[in-house]
């Protein structure tokens, strides 16, 4: 049975109670990602998050008035020293608004989270056009409410803001197609997906797999070409993107060697790398949500089968080019969650058609839908709640203390970023055992452990270490600092000292 608006009789068949749903469900998902709302950003890939964090301080310090120029110099510092793969977008709106708030890492979570929020409002809209009003709302809790999602669309960085660009752009670029006359929607779709490849140039998959599957749906691409709506959607959704990779790579430099290390032809002659995205699709959807969505695209026909497979086969090629990072960085399957949720909805749309013409169960279906919701959001806050990040800014703050102006390397998370923003204190960082296996170096050899840790640690006058996981993953750096004194040591940390005469 396929999907058709004037086959369907909607289990939401009143205006208000559709407006109700869709507030509440928008609602519920603004507020879970609001719980907990001042903890620190270390619940979710807390290197990106710095990074961001970081280089917003910098911003923000940089015509802060009435600082001791010492601390300016080092928050500058910090953010320039920073690589800039992509523009600093949200950084920007971030220090921006520290002029009115102060510095507040929490007002990133909430524009992310306000982000999320509007993309979840463009996917409604989407889901309405592709299937019905119930479809869309089912696309909506879906994408609101997975578990992953919760976590990373409110977290600092700039992929929150991408999708929501993104989801802006696939609606524009379908109502385009089906009122290709339009300059409005061409205009809107030009401008939303160019955005979306400004903010982050990985979204071009998914600007162009959007595109050709709503512009080829209905037209031929003679057609379409033949169109200037289409020249001027073209031209809007290039000049972002095309304007800041040309003044990163030919005027400032700075781009020239960031695109490197995403695309290793080795990996695909390795089990592992098909494995790690297949863990990737079950941490991001979950296999079950991810079985209904594609058990979705059997329930659409026509131009929307198109626009989804479209969707579909961008993120397929997103994944094989991006090889390295769609199997270990799971941020970057965020893009995922609007195209799972809106396949989902032809299924939810089936369901709910069922359901409607059984008035009788109605308030048990109501009741047995709340209850899962509820349930959901309760486990995620459970889990907010499980964890408080906030007491390590003190650690940090006593581990600059301690080691005052001297040189330290360290074994600490996030190559030294915490230490860097709570402790206001720089330090090396010693590689991790994933920074050997990525470089495919030090491969076990003790010569190469005894050079670098002289390269390295025998530089510096301390060596701090708080990841006690990563240490216990390297004997041979355990058995070293072994041979030095402590410096000092408190919950979560020990400070060798190597400038010890006698520890050799």
């Amino acid at each position: 049975m396929k999907v058709s608006h004037l086959q369907q009789t909607a289990f939401f068949a009143s205006r208000p109670s559709r407006v109700i749903a869709l507030l509440v469900i928008l609602g519920l998902g603004l507020a879970i990602r609001l719980y907990d709302l001042t903890d620190l950003p270390l619940d979710f890939h807390p290197t990106r998050q710095l990074l961001s964090a970081l280089k917003a301080r910098g911003m923000y310090y940089q015509n802060l008035p009435n600082v001791q120029e010492e601390k300016r110099d080092f928050a500058i510092q910090q953010w320039k020293r920073r690589a800039a793969i992509e523009p600093e977008v949200i950084e920007r709106i971030v220090a921006f608004t520290y002029r009115f708030t102060g510095e507040q890492l929490w007002i990133a979570r909430l524009y992310s989270s306000l982000f999320w929020a509007v993309s979840a409002l463009f996917v409604f809209l989407l889901g309405r056009e592709l299937v019905s009003i119930d479809g869309a709302l089912v696309a909506t809790a879906i994408h609101l409410f997975l578990p992953y999602g919760i976590m990373a669309s409110r977290s600092f960085q700039p992929d929150p803001l991408m999708v929501m660009f993104m989801v802006v752009y696939w609606w524009a670029v379908l109502k385009w197609s089906r009122n290709p006359a339009s300059y409005v929607f061409a205009i809107m779709a030009g401008v939303f997906g160019g955005l979306a490849i400004f903010v982050k140039f990985v979204a071009a998959f998914f600007v162009i797999g959007g595109g050709l599957g709503a512009v080829l749906g209905r037209e031929s691409v003679q057609t379409v070409l033949r169109r200037p709506q289409f020249h001027v959607m073209t031209i809007l959704g290039m000049l972002p993107g095309a304007a800041y990779a040309i003044y990163g790579i030919w005027v400032a430099g700075y781009l020239g060697q960031q695109f490197g290390g995403r695309f290793l032809p080795a990996l695909f002659l390795s089990p592992a790398y098909y494995l790690g995205w297949l863990g990737v699709l079950n941490l991001v959807a979950g296999g079950a949500v991810l079985s209904l969505a594609l058990m979705g695209l059997l329930f659409l026909d026509g131009e929307n089968l198109r626009f989804m497979l479209g969707l579909w086969v961008a993120y397929a090629l997103f994944g094989l080019y991006f090889n390295y990072h769609i199997s270990s960085h799971d941020y970057y399957s965020l893009p995922l969650i609007p195209i799972v949720a809106l396949s989902a909805a032809a299924v939810g749309a089936h369901v709910f058609t069922s359901l409607a013409s059984r008035p009788q169960f109605r308030l048990a279906v109501m009741m047995i839908l709340s209850l899962g919701i509820f349930s959901s959001l309760w486990s995620m806050r459970a889990q907010m709640k499980s964890i408080d990040y906030r007491p390590e800014a003190q650690m940090w703050t006593e581990i600059s203390q301690l080691v005052g102006d001297m040189n330290i390397a360290g074994l600490t998370q996030d190559y030294g970023q915490r230490l860097i923003y709570f402790g206001w204190k720089n330090s090396t960082p010693w590689p991790t055992m994933g920074d050997r296996a990525y470089h495919n170096d030090l491969r076990g050899a003790r010569g190469e452990f005894e050079k670098q840790f002289e390269e390295i640690a025998l530089k510096k006058e301390l060596f701090v270490v708080t990841d006690f996981d990563e240490l216990n993953l390297q004997p041979w750096l355990q058995k070293e600092l072994e041979t030095y004194p402590v410096f000092a040591q408190g919950a979560g940390y020990v400070i060798y000292d190597l400038r010890a005469a006698d520890s050799q």
